[in-house]
């Protein structure tokens, strides 16, 4: 079944075919619809193939080349999961190198011995290592909402390759156009209000990842006097937000997402806030994913708000710690965790066990135990010491904090300045993260120190309170 969005685009890519036969009727001739099966059974793979080739070899004139590209667009938008399995791995086996031609071009630079031949023998040699799919790619590119088209088809390979090692192929060509056309300077920074246009409203509602949206009055309290909301757009998708980011403006640091949601709570004067707070930042193209721009948005952000806003001078987040339940289970299934010989009693007294770890695991399983006076109090002191673990300490198999959004902001050039205990309290806070939530800080004068540390040396920025929490 084809998706929401693929029926967009679909819808899209009627009209640009529609828009392309109006041009020039006459140089359209011969194109006809592609009719094959959702799953590309039988010769309808056969029939695919014809028509790449056909956009390939460019008979017939440009127009009626991105015509051939918008009707095979159409085609892939009809098709099933395996259906676009083999329209990948057609593009995988049959539209790759052809290798016998980089052996030559190989060849033929070895044996180069002087200066214009080896000049000319380096520019054979990288164009027999380019694709011929990504000839295909840029035909696409070329179409009114291709670049939407193109992302989302993206999104489709990024699901299927984790099944399907072969196509990372294509995956890699079409990883580095994408980069290449999403590059930070290429994309505009805007600010999302509540007069927005509904259709761009409705996005930010359906992207949100972080704190769901529960309703229009819940959106139009985030996006009041004391809110801002920011977002990267491209100027080939001027309708589609890329990722944006959803700012309080406070006084101090916030401690819990509660009080930042609370849609009964009085609008304050924005030029009496001192603190901007970060408390959601969502990534709204899946087939973007590893094209990274977020870290670029949050350094615009803080660079427009302390240049407009001079009162705020402190720029912080309050962020989500999405591994740390999952990480515990896996602790609680090892070794003992160790605790203070207090703390310890005191939970297996609580939860009536005599191993520590089951009573950790039969505690944290009550959905009710934030509510639970006794509970609450014996687990505050233990989980906030393995959390300030888990995000300083732990690490992945590349050396990296284990905590993807930890890896964000450190990298990012932030430092981990805050726990907060039940800083979300909602059933997804629980569920990933005990309720626990973290606070980072954006010191304008430590950012750029702070990454080079983070990326040179794997240093992370850490406040001397959490830092003695982890130890």
């Amino acid at each position: 079944m084809v998706n929401t969005v693929s029926r967009q685009t679909s819808s899209f890519w009627t009209r640009t075919l529609s828009r392309l036969q109006d041009w020039r009727r006459d140089d359209v001739a011969g194109v006809r619809p592609l009719n094959v099966s959702v799953d590309l059974a039988g010769d309808d793979l056969e029939t695919i193939a014809k028509q790449i080739d056909a956009c390939l070899d460019g008979r017939g004139g440009a127009v009626s080349a991105r015509l051939r590209a918008a009707e095979l667009g159409r085609a892939y938008l009809s098709l099933d999961q395996a259906g676009r399995l083999r329209f990948f791995t057609l593009l995988a086996e049959r539209f790759d190198v052809d290798e016998s031609m980089v052996d030559d071009a190989a060849r033929d630079l070895s044996a180069a011995d002087n200066d214009a031949d080896r000049v000319l023998a380096r520019r054979n040699l990288r164009r027999s290592l380019a694709t011929p799919r990504v000839n295909l790619f840029r035909q696409f590119n070329s179409l009114d909402r291709g670049v939407k088209f193109l992302v989302d088809m993206r999104a489709d390979l990024l699901r299927l390759l984790r099944d399907n090692p072969g196509l990372q192929g294509v995956e890699d060509d079409l990883q580095d156009l994408l980069r290449a056309w999403f590059d930070v300077g290429f994309l505009e920074m805007a600010q999302i209000t509540f007069n927005s246009p509904a259709s761009l409203l409705e996005k930010l509602i359906a992207y949100e990842a972080v704190h769901e949206i529960q309703s229009w009055a819940d959106l139009k309290n985030r996006l009041d006097s004391d809110r801002r909301c920011f977002s990267f757009v491209h100027p080939n998708m001027p309708d589609e937000p890329l990722i944006f980011v959803e700012v309080a403006l406070v006084n101090g640091i916030a401690d819990n997402v509660h009080d930042l949601l609370d849609e009964a709570a009085p609008a304050m004067d924005p030029e009496q806030a001192d603190t901007a707070i970060f408390y959601s930042i969502s990534n709204c193209q899946r087939g973007l994913a590893g094209v990274g721009f977020g870290d670029f948005l949050i350094k615009r952000v803080v660079d427009r708000l302390s240049k407009r806003m001079p009162n705020l001078k402190t720029f912080a987040t309050l962020s989500p710690v999405p591994g740390f339940r999952r990480w515990l289970g896996q602790q609680l299934d090892g070794e003992p965790i160790v605790l203070s010989d207090a703390q310890a009693r005191l939970i297996k007294a609580i939860a009536r066990e005599t191993d520590v770890n089951q009573a950790l695991r039969g505690l944290l399983s009550n959905d009710n135990w934030p509510n639970d006076h006794d509970i609450e109090g014996a687990l505050k002191e233990p989980l906030l010491a393995l959390a300030a673990r888990y995000l300083s300490l732990e690490k992945d198999s590349r050396g990296r904090p284990l905590d993807p959004v930890a890896r964000f902001h450190l990298n990012n050039g932030a430092r981990i300045e805050r726990l907060n205990w039940l800083g979300d309290r909602s059933p997804s806070g629980l569920r990933q993260a005990a309720g626990m939530m973290v606070n980072y800080l954006y010191n304008l004068d430590h950012i750029e120190r702070n990454h080079e540390a983070y990326r040179g040396e794997a240093k992370i920025a850490i406040a001397p309170a959490v830092s003695k929490l982890a130890r």
